[in-house]
């Protein structure tokens, strides 16, 4: 006997296909088993796949990398609200996920947009990880946040042209790192690698801007700001602080409709 579990792949946080971010989001009666989930990530080799799982009117929400669950995950949150809105007829404009370690997260569609609703990040300034020190990277700044450390440069340039080692960042205990700048046709710009959680670049993350928001929003003294992540792919995102939450606008487009075969 097979079951078959519908799964899309959607490009987040762009308006054009293969640009932004894929993400896979899977949807099920119920939730799988954790070691099946990480399977189908691993096997989808995406950054992120979405899991989802109806809770009356609402959803429960999971993500996983090709090796990790991870507590937050922004464009793959937009890839399931995306889904859920034009593939499966939700008439509200807001939908409200469930998710195990950050709460409880919307998502709200004006439009063609589509704007998630984050916890703010806890950023702190720190000293730099010695193993960067040793790799000659000296960023202006350094911040951690719960999961990432930040690191702020001067210029876009710098951003542009970064070549991280990833076997170095492997060696930083976090999940991620963000390096971002002054942006020259957007408030800022960044970018994102993730070695240790299975992502060597992510080409958009929206959880990183819920690190990003209000270190920019404090530097710049504006709540209300324009991004982009200078990935290879590249990817646009409207940011708005608003107390302790985050709200993230992009948009997104449909890539593929298929089944997952399981026996």
């Amino acid at each position: 006997m097979y079951n078959k579990i519908p799964l899309f792949q959607v490009d987040a946080f762009t308006n054009q296909l293969f640009r932004g971010n894929p993400a896979a989001v899977c949807i099920t009666d119920k939730w799988l088993s954790d070691d099946l989930m990480q399977q189908i990530a691993a096997e989808n080799n995406l950054a992120e796949t979405a899991f989802i799982v109806p809770m009356g009117s609402d959803f429960g929400l999971r993500w996983f990398t090709p090796e990790i669950e991870v507590d937050l995950c922004g464009h793959a949150t937009l890839a399931a609200g995306y889904v859920l809105f034009y593939y499966y007829n939700i008439k509200d404009n807001v939908i409200h996920f469930h998710s195990k370690n950050s709460g409880i997260l919307n998502v709200k569609r004006d439009g063609d947009l589509l704007t998630l609703d984050f916890p703010v990040d806890e950023i702190h300034p720190c000293e730099i990880p010695n193993e960067l020190t040793r790799a000659s990277i000296h960023p202006v700044e350094t911040w951690k946040g719960k999961t990432d450390y930040m690191l702020v440069f001067s210029s876009q340039e710098e951003i542009e042209s970064f070549k991280p080692d990833m076997n170095i960042l492997n060696q930083i205990e976090a999940r991620g790192i963000i390096i971002t700048a002054p942006g020259k046709e957007t408030d800022f710009v960044s970018r994102f690698f993730a070695p240790r959680s299975g992502v060597p670049e992510d080409p958009v993350t929206g959880s990183a801007h819920t690190t990003l928001t209000p270190y920019w929003a404090l530097k710049l003294h504006k709540t209300e700001l324009t991004a982009r992540q200078l990935s290879k792919r590249k990817g646009d995102l409207n940011c708005k602080l608003n107390g302790d939450r985050v709200e993230i606008t992009g948009q997104a487009r449909l890539y593929l409709v298929g089944e997952i075969t399981i026996q």
